[in-house]
């Protein structure tokens, strides 16, 4: 057991040495104008706490250093949580948002490779916002009117966007909110959140929130509707005129309409009997009247073993079935690992 006289010693020398990395005297530790003792006092105390363990000594006639046992009781005992200055705070923040948007992005340009690739028009799905529960909420301030708000799913889904702060409400309030709000809907389908929230929760939070109606328009903002099909990219649309099979345009105007709406496109990709795994339909086996011509191979990608996404090839029933298959199976392997090792747990 260290005497608050030795607790303060070891503190000292610890952060010395992580300055200067040189080992520490009693001289040095007389200037540093905490103690009010003799140097033949702190070489006692030095002493004792090298016999305990606590310093090393690397040359006789040197000063002492920490030792591990040191470090572990400054870390645990004695270390006092440091401030950032703002310009450090800004750079992690922006760190933050783009390691979060970094999900989107990858499936995002896994559309433009896999069309690419194919030569056929690629669609991913992004993970599954319908099906998808709530992780965790964070809240990042940038000033006292302004927040970034980060939504997780448990998916790894990933959606950020900035909020305004009603004047007079403090920050330390909306982030009580988002507390409660993590704890009241962790778990939670995301298209069952909303009602979930008006149905049960708004009675405690009008109880607890100062400013309740103002607080309110925060969660809707947090909160705002999302697709519930999740994101959907599509790259090389017009891949399917190149093929003689849809030369002609009253053919191929319905399927361009698709590729315009991202809910039709991902009732393409979707089927939700043969979800997981590869899949190849066939003309008239398609969900829509408007596909007899074509032929649509999708297969899932996975965090955790848990479908997530679709990726898909669309192409002309004449499509080189091989070629792709293989692509997809690279691509959603490649995605699978990429989203275990960012986000799985």
């Amino acid at each position: 057991m260290l005497t608050e006289r030795q607790r303060v010693i070891l503190q000292t020398i610890v952060e010395d040495y992580i300055q200067h990395a040189e080992p520490v005297g009693s001289r040095t530790l007389s200037k540093h104008g905490t103690f009010h003792l003799s140097p033949a006092t702190l070489r006692n105390e030095m002493s004792d706490l090298e016999e305990m363990g606590f310093l090393e000594q690397p040359h006789t006639s040197a000063g002492r250093i920490p030792s591990q046992k040191g470090y572990r009781y400054y870390v645990d005992r004695l270390l006092q949580p440091g401030n950032l200055d703002r310009p450090e705070m800004d750079e992690m923040r922006q760190i933050i948002a783009q390691k979060m948007d970094e999900m989107e992005r990858v499936v995002q340009q896994t559309a433009q490779i896999l069309s690419s690739l194919t030569n056929y028009t690629a669609i991913v799905l992004g993970p599954q916002v319908y099906e998808a529960t709530l992780r965790h909420i964070q809240l990042i301030p940038l000033n006292d009117t302004t927040a970034v708000v980060i939504v997780v799913t448990d998916g790894g889904h990933v959606e950020n966007r900035t909020v305004n702060i009603p004047t007079g409400i403090p920050m330390e309030e909306i982030e009580r909110l988002i507390e409660q709000l993590n704890r009241a809907l962790m778990g939670v389908p995301l298209y069952k959140i909303k009602s979930r929230l008006y149905g049960e929760i708004m009675t405690e939070l009008s109880r607890s929130i100062e400013r309740y109606e103002e607080a309110m328009a925060v969660i809707d903002q947090i909160l705002s509707s999302k697709e519930p099909e999740g994101r959907v990219y599509v790259d090389g649309a017009t891949r399917i005129l190149m093929q003689p099979e849809f030369r002609d345009v009253d053919k191929v105007r319905p399927l361009l309409d698709i590729f315009g709406h991202a809910e039709q496109v991902a009732h393409v990709l979707t089927n939700r009997d043969h979800l997981q795994g590869v899949q190849v339909r066939i003309g008239d086996e398609n969900n829509s009247l408007h596909l007899q011509h074509c032929s649509v191979i999708t297969t899932t990608y996975s965090i955790g073993g848990r479908p997530i996404g679709v990726i898909g090839v669309l192409g002309p029933t004449r499509m080189e079935y091989a070629r792709a298959i293989r692509v997809l199976d690279y691509l959603s392997e490649g995605l699978t690992q990429l989203f275990d090792r960012l986000y799985g747990t």
